[in-house]
């Protein structure tokens, strides 16, 4: 009766780091087969099985002893550190097995168990460092060609890969990991951030954060692991940072926005899980900021990302140029977004106005139009202030975009129907750009033909006979859709800024995050005196995915 191969992976060697079924795993079986270091360290989990230890470059003949163990029907534990299947014996027992022809439907049982590798359990000790495309490389060339590690390592320095290095230097070994720095300093700053961790989650626990100049300055072994930062990663309170992306947005008035819970997912929103802090995504020191007074930090540091280094020398012997360090600084983008429009009853674009879109939206930035007579710019920049005086100068009516307020207005008939103007000009000047649970849409009419739709909106406002009437509550979206609530007539002018101004700020401080005004008014079923009422149409009909 054939046997079974329980390839365990146990972690960083401690026994909370160890999963239940690789602690089950291997005191169900009869042989241990490992390194010694690794047998000594799951000691305590042992009974009386049969321990057989060796040196540690005697993984192949430590692969076949456990095949042919489990040929002869016993149950064999082939244990690694960190994950069996990264730089562990996983693999070598397949090609064993495969060299004897084996089949998994005729062969012996074969599970792999996995477990926490060192790039996860020193990262973890470390920071966030690899929160970002990651690599590893094992500087060992006892299995694998140097020529081919020089060739991983300048590759994934060039693609800016956060990299960690496994068995980084031994006792005879000890040219690797300086040539390894030697092609990193070709393309990273040598103040890189880069952490050592020996022992990780063991008695002999050491870790040290250092950069990619001094590294070796410091006591590397076989049982250090070297996390390498990319060109985003930063330090903060001695602890490694690789933020989860390259760009990050902002508005006006605003360096930083929250997520909103159904977009935290999203690939070119992920960066902002990390930003904290009111003006910078990292907190200069006090010292810094009292050294320079005359620009905040967010400028500084939204300037230094954008810059690239290259160095080249020039061959007055043949004429070509050749390249003589390139350092890979791939910053993280920081992309201005904001609102444009003509004005609150003005909807005319005056070509200067279009022709200052073009320049300052440039090749890589984006202009994007929307139902509301606004034009949505997004824009790679380090200098807004210059962005939005350019703007400024052409007449532009400026607004964040977001969870804020906004008001839509009509043309008012091309200003003919003025009357009415004053006050949504008023509710703009006191509300645009309001932080809010969610964004905020209220639409002005000047007439009571109510051409623009205002009904349609969150807060709806329709004057008509010199007075005001009041929608509340649209839901614009959806089978269900319908217009606002009727629930005031005749609210008079001087009185209409003020009633709105209490619904906002009312919804403001009790609206849930990323609740939309109808389902807030929906739950409370009052606000500032008008009653909710259900509007939604009464229809049964199966619910069905966007576009069927």
């Amino acid at each position: 009766m054939l046997g079974k191969l329980l390839v365990i992976g146990f972690g960083p060697g401690s026994f909370e780091h160890m999963t239940k079924r690789a602690q089950d795993a291997i005191q169900e079986s009869d042989c241990i087969i490992g390194y010694k270091t690794y047998v000594e360290l799951i000691k305590d989990l042992l009974i009386d099985q049969e321990i057989i230890s060796t040196g540690m470059s005697e993984e192949v003949s430590r692969a076949q002893a456990a095949v042919h163990l489990a040929e002869e029907g016993k149950t064999v534990a082939v244990i690694s550190s960190g994950d069996a299947g990264v730089y562990g014996m996983a693999g070598l027992v397949y090609e064993v097995l495969i060299e004897k022809g084996w089949k998994e439907a005729t062969g012996v049982s074969v599970e792999v168990i996995p477990g926490v590798s060192a790039i996860n359990s020193c990262a973890s000790l470390l920071g966030a460092p690899i929160m970002h495309d990651a690599c590893t490389i094992s500087l060992s060339d006892h299995l694998t060609p140097w020529d081919l590690i020089e060739k991983r390592i300048d590759a994934a320095a060039q693609a800016d890969f956060v990299i960690t290095l496994y068995n980084p230097k031994s006792g005879r070994r000890t040219r690797q990991i300086q040539e390894a720095q030697r092609i990193l300093l070709n393309y990273r700053s040598p103040a890189t951030p880069v952490g050592l961790v020996k022992s990780a989650y063991r008695d002999r626990q050491h870790i040290v954060i250092t950069d990619l100049k001094h590294m070796l300055d410091h006591d590397i072994g076989m049982l250090t692991t070297v996390v390498i930062g990319n060109s985003t990663t930063f330090l903060y309170d001695n602890k490694m940072i690789t933020p989860r992306g390259y760009q990050r947005k902002y508005t006006l008035n605003s360096t930083e926005q929250r997520l909103k819970p159904h977009e935290r997912l999203r690939h070119e929103n992920e960066p902002w899980a990390l930003h904290k802090g009111k003006n910078d995504m990292v907190q200069q020191p006090k010292k810094w900021k009292e050294k320079n007074p005359e620009r905040s930090s967010l400028q500084i540091a939204l300037e230094a990302l954008q810059k690239v280094e290259k160095n080249f020398d020039k061959s007055t012997n043949n004429k070509q140029i050749q390249q003589k360090q390139v350092v890979v600084n791939n910053p993280i983008t920081s992309i201005f977004e904001l609102a444009v429009s003509p004005g609150i009853a003005n909807k005319k674009f005056t070509p200067k106005q279009m022709m200052i879109l073009a320049e300052v939206v440039g090749d890589e930035g984006s202009m994007e139009y929307t139902p509301h007579h606004q034009i949505i710019l997004r824009i790679p920049t380090s200098n807004p202030d210059l962005i939005t005086k350019k703007l400024d100068d052409v007449g532009f009516l400026l607004e964040p975009i977001g969870d804020v307020f906004q008001l839509k207005a009509c043309d008012f008939c091309e200003g003919e129907k003025k009357d009415s103007i004053p006050y949504a000009e008023e509710l703009h000047e006191k509300l645009s750009g309001l932080d809010l649970p969610k964004e905020l849409k209220v639409g002005f009419n000047g007439c009571g033909m109510a051409c623009f739709g205002a009904v349609n909106e969150d807060i709806g406002i329709i004057f008509r006979k010199g007075k005001f009437d009041l929608f509340l509550g649209a839901k614009t979206v959806g089978r269900t859709a319908h217009p606002g609530l009727p629930v005031a007539e005749g609210i008079e002018p001087e009185k209409i800024v003020e009633v709105i101004e209490k619904i906002v700020y009312e919804y403001k401080e009790k609206g849930h995050p990323n609740e939309r005004f109808f389902k807030y008014f929906k739950r409370v079923g009052n606000v500032q005196g008008y009653t909710y009422k259900d509007m939604a149409p009464k229809i049964e009909i199966e619910p069905a995915p966007c576009g069927d």
